[in-house]
């Protein structure tokens, strides 16, 4: 049997053996039980943006070779996916295998232990995607299936658990919201012309698949000159999709009064400025449903703590340059989509993806890791992951 990992055609990865950079020694469990937990991610992925702070997960119950019942976490606050799955199930869930893509959980938050339900509902054993990163579970769940008799296989499928809930896992460890940096830019690194036009630098594919990307963040941060330029929904644009809130950070609030962003009905808007910032037309926005919050100093490391207060996992950075490179030295941002489309406008004052760093030579590049490569219709998306800093 050929166990070597599947990487679709038109993607190129650099210096790895899956798409997300990991390197395993094995592949853990049969390809009945990595089908299962790839049934697990789908149904996980069912609830893409609702389940902050807690992760996305899917569960599936399998008693002879067939799945009896299946279930997802669809929000925080409501029941874990294990729960749904052996709702689902019923009787026929005693002495069946439950795959679920994250370790059940061992301790009474909002909702009871997940353990202590497969123990009782008398599962036979338990697959597991991925140890969870929570201190209050940590191989707890585990520790308990295995006292209480029940079979467990840890790990499969694992990279591909980690990489869906990876917003929650670094929330989790570095206690801040994943920072993703999404830019479209041409193929000499222009993101608009030299007057500022920008619609559109890449094709329908690619700006179909940003539209993804959004449903599953919990936040979209803009600045004002983006406000001001480009008057964007940030909205996920498919009917029935999660919105994020939609972040403008904007220090005066030299904004104008009407915008798309302002119309809240679709998606939610926050506004943050610094401390006494243009009081009418904070009292302008208010009267049209946006929050506004004043945060001093107003910069990306203090926005992502306020925004880790909220509760979120992921948050999406659309700016332009110069935010963006804010961002990036502050280390807000800890991975990087670039869509790069075939096209060349020059433009010796025609704004680039990131802004001034401060770099002088070659050597203090910030070079990306796990690098993915593939095609969006006729556009390239690179993809990775930025060095990170020691905890």
């Amino acid at each position: 049997m050929d166990n070597s990992p599947v990487v679709e055609p038109d993607t190129f990865v650099v210096g790895s053996e899956f798409p997300d950079g990991s390197n395993p020694k094995q592949i853990v469990g049969t390809d009945f039980d990595r089908a299962m937990m790839q049934r697990c991610l789908e149904l996980a992925r069912r609830a893409l943006g609702r389940t902050s702070p807690n992760p996305m997960v899917g569960a599936v119950i399998v008693k002879d070779g067939e799945i009896v019942g299946e279930g997802f976490h669809p929000r925080v606050g409501e029941p874990h996916a294990e729960v749904f799955a052996l709702k689902a199930a019923g009787e026929r869930a005693r002495g069946a295998t439950i795959y679920v893509s994250l370790e059940p959980c061992n301790h009474y938050g909002r909702t009871p232990p997940c353990s202590e339900a497969l123990v009782a509902a008398g599962v036979a054993k338990v697959v597991v995607g991925m140890v969870d990163p929570n201190p209050l579970v940590a191989g707890g769940g585990i520790a308990r299936l295995r006292a209480a008799g029940i079979e467990v296989l840890v790990g499969v499928e694992e990279e591909a658990c980690k990489k869906l809930n990876e917003g929650f896992v670094h929330r989790i460890l570095h206690h801040r919201p994943f920072g993703i940096l999404k830019y479209a830019m041409t193929l000499d690194g222009k993101i608009a012309t030299t007057t500022g036009h920008s619609t559109w630098v890449t094709n329908q594919d690619a700006r179909s698949e940003v539209h993804q990307l959004r449903a599953a963040c919990d936040a979209i941060i803009v600045g004002g000159n983006t406000v001001r330029q480009d008057n964007p929904y940030l909205t996920s644009h498919r009917e029935g999709a999660h919105n994020p809130l939609r972040v403008v950070m904007s220090r005066t609030l030299n904004l104008p009064e009407k915008a798309h962003l302002w119309e809240t009905a679709e998606a939610p808007t926050l506004v943050l400025t610094e401390k006494g910032a243009n009081a009418d037309f904070q009292e302008l926005l208010r009267n049209q449903g946006v929050e506004v919050v004043e945060l001093t100093p107003l910069a990306p490391d203090q926005v992502m703590a306020y925004l880790y207060e909220r509760g979120f996992c992921s948050v999406l950075w659309e700016c332009g340059g110069i935010l963006a490179a804010r961002a990036i030295a502050q280390g807000a941002v800890q991975k990087v989509l670039a869509f790069i489309a075939p096209k060349i406008i020059g433009g010796s004052n025609a704004p680039t993806p990131v802004g001034d760093l401060g770099f002088t030579t070659m050597t203090e590049a910030l070079s990306l890791e796990r690098v993915a490569i593939r095609v969006v219709g006729s556009d390239c998306l690179v993809e990775g992951y930025l060095p990170q800093k020691s905890l």
